[in-house]
């Protein structure tokens, strides 16, 4: 009779079963609903950013290229070189440079779709800047359903900090859009949590197969002619040299032996047949997709739908990070403009970002070779 792995033993003082002998081998598969990770912002932080090699590049790719970009103030038409508001920018807090910050900040919005700054006055009329852990904040709500203060929770600790009040309150949210909430953004790696969830459980199967010797699952029929039964010590001694012999990387590729009516019966599907490296490259493409970075920047390969390296890291700027760091400019600009002037706005300097200089070049190529503008007309042309 077919004999389940592995062996349940019998106690000393049970009485002894009769054990018929049979032949045959029934096989019985039990399907169950897919299971998949929540959705707080410890959960996708710790399975996405930190396990998944493509949810780390990606968020990092574009934290590092968003918060590389020069910042500029205007009032007016007016462009200011030096300005408070550009060395609160350039140095947010004590021991944190405004690259940190920023990295850390669209981190926060790309992985929880919301990202909380506060604005602490410090002694002698200094500001700073701190960012808020989007798990410990919960935005706080007046009678009408208008967002009025946020709680941030930090251990035992509880304190409220307003949204409202004098310039705009001490802290600001920023938060990706989100269709069924009016509180919260919604993170882009929450629309490829499919896809997270089916390139890691790809990693760990793999991971299992290898430390298994490369084999999968089975069971082994004892089947003799005579209809006989294994004995307890026969049970013993095949399931130590399965234990010591055949499991763990050290065991790969070693030869099986069997005798006595034993034959081993596979369980599952083969690598082949379940193509888990297509699978994994297919759920990279969609976590790719998610957050805006296109397959070829991250190394997956597949569809790629751009010519050439160039073309695509141009897309990644134009389509991802000009978006991303033109709306946070906005938000800053609007929530620490009137503290320095009521006509102050903060823009990226676009014309020193290195992934859209061939672009640039081009403007300027096709402005100056233009002889019916004047040089005030060309100027403008390019933004200045």
């Amino acid at each position: 009779m077919p004999i389940p792995w592995p062996w349940r033993r019998r106690a000393a003082n049970a009485p002894a079963r009769e054990l018929k002998s049979t032949t045959g081998f029934v096989a019985l598969h039990v399907e169950r609903s897919a299971s998949w990770i929540a959705r707080d912002y410890p959960t996708l932080a710790r399975e996405g950013f930190m396990r998944n090699p493509i949810v780390h590049r990606a968020v990092r790719m574009i934290a590092e290229a968003a918060s590389a970009v020069p910042w500029l103030l205007y009032e007016g038409t007016a462009e200011h070189e030096t300005h408070p508001l550009l060395d609160l920018i350039a140095s947010p807090r004590r021991g944190t440079n405004g690259t940190a910050f920023f990295e850390m900040l669209y981190g926060h919005l790309l992985l929880s779709g919301n990202a909380y700054v506060e604005r602490v006055e410090a002694a002698g009329g200094a500001r700073e800047l701190h960012l808020l852990r989007p798990e410990r904040v919960t935005v706080e709500t007046d009678q009408e359903g208008w967002p009025q203060a946020l709680t941030y929770r930090c251990g035992a600790v509880k304190r409220v900090v307003p949204l409202d009040g004098p310039a705009g309150g001490q802290a600001l949210h920023l938060s990706l859009f989100h269709p069924l909430d009016d509180h919260y953004g919604f993170a882009p790696l929450e629309a490829a949590l499919m896809a997270l969830d089916i390139h890691n459980a790809a990693g760990a199967w793999n991971k299992a197969l290898l430390d298994n010797s490369a084999r999968p699952s089975g069971a082994l029929v004892y089947a003799p002619k005579d209809g006989g039964n294994l004995t307890e010590e026969q049970f013993a001694r095949l399931k130590a040299e399965l234990e010591d012999g055949y499991t763990g990387a050290a065991g790969a590729g070693r030869p099986l032996l069997l005798e006595g009516g034993l034959d081993w019966k596979a369980m599952g599907l083969s690598p082949r047949d379940m193509d888990f490296i297509e699978a994994k490259n297919a759920a990279s493409r969609d976590i790719a997709l998610a957050f805006g970075v296109p397959p070829m920047l991250l190394g997956i390969p597949g569809d790629n739908t751009y010519a050439n390296y160039a073309e695509a890291n141009r897309a990644f700027y134009r389509l991802t990070v000009l978006p991303l760091i033109a709306r946070t400019a906005k938000a800053l600009g609007n929530w620490l403009g009137p503290l320095y002037g009521d006509d102050l706005r903060l823009e990226h300097d676009y014309d020193r970002i290195e992934g859209l200089s061939a672009e640039r070049d081009a403007l300027w190529r096709r402005i100056s070779d233009a002889p019916f503008l004047t040089d005030e007309e060309k100027r403008q042309a390019v933004g200045y």
